[in-house]
């Protein structure tokens, strides 16, 4: 399987409140080969928004990472992606444009994947981005807007001749918003449809499931999403998959239980009071554990490493059935 641009095979998505330094940190020690930052305001960064500007700052020994810039004006999009180059120079892997999240506080502004109904504007911000900087210059997006209206592979099309060197297609349709089940064929229809590379998203939580989606659809690198969240293993499973070799076993209980310790820890050393983004995270780690259900009240309270640790050591030191 060929990577995007040569180098990038397996993905860790841009998701907003998940994809900060610490677990991309854990996803890049399981097998991504590149992670992102979550998505960034581009308004937000023209008004020198900290909390904005904050979103791309990377660890220590973070050499590469992909950034998301959302916004629906082509003139700012362009300089806050010049500025984005400038700041992270050698680090930045490239920048994607976010044509694709249907969150209704980001459509409601004409941003995320409100730019499938108007192509020409899509376009317009590509060819800005491109001409505004030297960095590569993809776009994500979905199947369409309306369900049952595709419209993915003729907006492929236009962004390709806007200059953009890459796009990422996502299986369902705006208002389906994570409802239902992603569609690859559509990924393989814009795979037809263009000459640039294609990333293929939606519903991979496996090895195989990365797999057959290179299968089926010839995209040219796996981007994973939700199917990271309390599982980045999945990464070494899905690279495993896809050079034929046999996946990694799945994590014991023990396995994830010491890999949520390991990103509050994280979390801790770089948010401090922060870690209470970490109670999200540890309810994905122990999902279908025994004491899973205790244990999620009990993360809704943690606001320290210690809190967290002392729900940790309850579910290793529990025996079958006994909580």
């Amino acid at each position: 399987m060929q990577g995007l641009f040569g180098a990038y095979r397996v993905i860790l998505a841009p998701m907003a409140g998940v994809s900060d330094i610490a677990f991309r940190a854990v996803c890049r020690e399981q097998g991504a080969d590149l992670t992102f930052t979550e998505m960034v305001s581009a308004k937000g960064l023209s008004y020198a928004n900290e909390k904005t500007r904050h979103l791309l700052d990377l660890a220590d020994g973070e050499v590469r990472v992909g950034v998301q810039l959302f916004g629906h004006e082509p003139q700012t999009m362009a300089s806050q992606a010049a500025w984005i180059e400038q700041e992270l120079g050698d680090a930045l892997a490239y920048i994607d444009i976010n044509m694709g999240c249907p969150a209704r506080k980001i459509v409601s502004k004409g941003d995320g994947s409100a730019l499938m109904k108007d192509p020409a504007l899509a376009a317009s911000i590509v060819a800005s981005v491109k001409n505004a900087t030297t960095c590569k210059v993809t776009a994500k997006f979905r199947r369409g807007w309306s369900v049952g209206s595709e419209t993915a592979p003729e907006f492929a099309k236009r962004l390709e001749q806007a200059g953009a060197d890459a796009v990422t297609v996502h299986g369902r349709f705006a208002e389906q918003l994570y409802r239902g089940s992603a569609d690859w064929d559509v990924i393989a229809r814009v795979k037809q449809a263009v000459s640039i590379p294609v990333v293929g998203n939606g519903d991979i939580r496996s090895g195989a499931a990365a797999l057959d989606m290179h299968k089926r659809t010839g995209c040219d690198a796996v981007m994973i999403a939700r199917g990271a969240q309390g599982n980045p293993w999945i990464f070494s499973q899905a690279k495993a998959a896809l050079d034929g070799m046999p996946e990694p076993s799945a994590p014991t209980v023990r396995d994830r239980i010491a890999m949520a310790r390991r990103h509050a820890l994280l979390l801790q050393e770089r948010e401090g009071r922060n870690i209470v983004r970490m109670r999200k995270h540890a309810m994905w780690y122990v999902a279908g554990l025994p004491g899973a259900s205790k244990a999620r009240g009990l993360f809704n309270y943690c606001e320290t490493f210690e809190d967290f640790e002392r729900v940790f050591k309850m579910l290793e030191d529990a025996k079958p059935g006994q909580i």
